[in-house]
């Protein structure tokens, strides 16, 4: 079903970028001092593990808001290093698209939009916390936003996006 305007035509679809910011960000070196001397002095590398989450919020008049959450923790041994949380926030128009489209727009492309910010955010993150550089590799959102339709089309219960 197409969108009528004022003037009874049809509506072409429309995606606009309102605003791109920073909900909420967290930095913590619980081990801190300590860890830094245990990093230079052992041969075991650090590990690290990143938890990514999004979430769509309708806010009506065709605007959604969307968050990218992303958790980085990096652990030496049993000891946590660093954690990294930012939840990297868009605000989209999103309308005049076909449902298929709309969902495939809040589910991938936003969150494609997104992560370079919360990449440069965490990256900011463990710098300042006087850890050794880390850049997150690029994610492809479109290929989990087609693994999660695949599990809902087949019933399967649907984990939370963990990479």
């Amino acid at each position: 079903m197409a969108d009528v305007n004022a003037n009874g035509q049809a509506g072409q679809p429309q995606l606009v970028l309102q605003k791109i910011y920073v909900k909420d960000v967290s930095f913590e070196a619980p081990n801190a001092p300590h860890i830094f001397q245990e990093i230079g002095e052992t041969d075991q590398q650090p590990q690290v593990q990143l938890n990514l989450g999004q979430q769509a919020t309708e806010l009506g008049n065709d605007l959604y808001e969307v968050v990218l959450s992303l958790t980085l923790t990096c652990t030496l041994g049993e000891r946590t290093a660093y954690l990294a949380e930012v939840k990297q926030a868009g605000v989209f128009g999103v309308s005049g698209f076909s449902e298929a489209d709309h969902a495939g727009i809040i589910g991938s492309y936003c969150p494609n939009l997104l992560f370079p910010y919360a990449r440069q955010v965490i990256s900011s993150l463990v710098m300042e916390g006087g850890f050794p550089p880390f850049l997150l590799q690029p994610i492809n959102f479109d290929a989990l936003y087609a693994e999660q339709q695949r599990r809902i089309a087949g019933g399967d219960e649907i984990p939370a996006l963990n990479s």
